[in-house]
This record gives C-alpha cells, sequence and structure tokens, in this order.
C-alpha cells in the first residue's frame, strides 16, 4: 500500500470510496462526498491524501484550514473513508499516520470529529472547552502540537455547510 496526494484522475474513485464508506457508518450525512468537492473547488484542501494498492485507491482522507476559537493554524481531518473491503486492514491509520506527520509540521494541532474510541490510539481527545455546537463533547476531539489546550469553537471551512 502506497499514501500519496490525490491527483485529479482519482476523483472518481475517491468519490466512491467515501460514498461506500459512509454507508457503514450510522452517523454519516451522506453530505461526505460533496463536502470534499466544495473544499476542493474552494481550493480548501490542505492536504488530499489516497491510499492505493495495485494501482486502486483503497481510502481517502482529507484535511482542511480550521480555527479553535480565534485561533488559526489548524487543520482539521476529515472526511476519513477506507474502502469496505479493506476495512480493518490499517489503511486508515496509514492515512492518519502520514496526515498527523505532514500536519505537524505546519499547524499548531489537529482537529477532528469522530469516535473517540478509534482515534484516541492515535493521541486525540476531547477537551472541556473545544466545541461544536450540536456534538456531543466526547466527539470533539484533538492533538495540540504546542501542548496548548484547545480551547473555542472548532470552525470548520463553510463547505461543511455548518451554522457556524
Amino acid at each position: 500500500m502506497k499514501i500519496r496526494n490525490e491527483k485529479t484522475a482519482d476523483i472518481p474513485a475517491i468519490e466512491q470510496v467515501i460514498t461506500d464508506a459512509m454507508r457503514l457508518l450510522a452517523q454519516a450525512t451522506g453530505t461526505e462526498v460533496a463536502i470534499v468537492a466544495r473544499l476542493r473547488e474552494a481550493n480548501a484542501l490542505s492536504l488530499s491524501l489516497v491510499a492505493e494498492e495495485g494501482g486502486d485507491v483503497i481510502g481517502y482522507l482529507a484535511v482542511s484550514s480550521a480555527q479553535v476559537g480565534k485561533q488559526d493554524g489548524w487543520g482539521l481531518i476529515g472526511p476519513v473513508a477506507v474502502a469496505p473491503a479493506h476495512r480493518l486492514n490499517g489503511v486508515g491509520s496509514a492515512l492518519m499516520c502520514e496526515a498527523l506527520h505532514r500536519l505537524r509540521e505546519t499547524s499548531r494541532g489537529a482537529a477532528l470529529v469522530g469516535d473517540p474510541i478509534y482515534y484516541a490510539r492515535f493521541g486525540f481527545r476531547a477537551y472541556p472547552g473545544l466545541v461544536v455546537p450540536g456534538c456531543p463533547p466526547e466527539v470533539v476531539q484533538a492533538i495540540p502540537f504546542d501542548g496548548a489546550e484547545p480551547c473555542g469553537e472548532l470552525i470548520h471551512h463553510p463547505a461543511f455547510g455548518l451554522d457556524q
């Protein structure tokens, strides 16, 4: 398996991986493909990584810029998607490790909204002052690279369609 930046030719395969992967998640909204398309269109993807095996895209991870309160410089991870046939084979972990490695060089920290049990393995955790209105506090998580505790609303790019 190889982790690399997306290419334009990957977009249909990325969309299929996201669609297929999100069908398995109860919390999926069905808007994930459109969110990535809007981020791409706005040139707002700071990272757009694919996992490739045998020439096929089997996983995807997006990162866009975010704010925590008034603090810029955060990388917002999501969506992360793995083709159902490749789940539980380390694809998502490989994508996440590569994204965190790259973000440490350019960002104040990484944040996401997701399963606290899964993302704890990478060092993510919830912070009492880190919020996304309407989300349970335990799913709003971060890794501050500078050690400072994040505090404030996790502000997503407008492509996510949140009222922030």
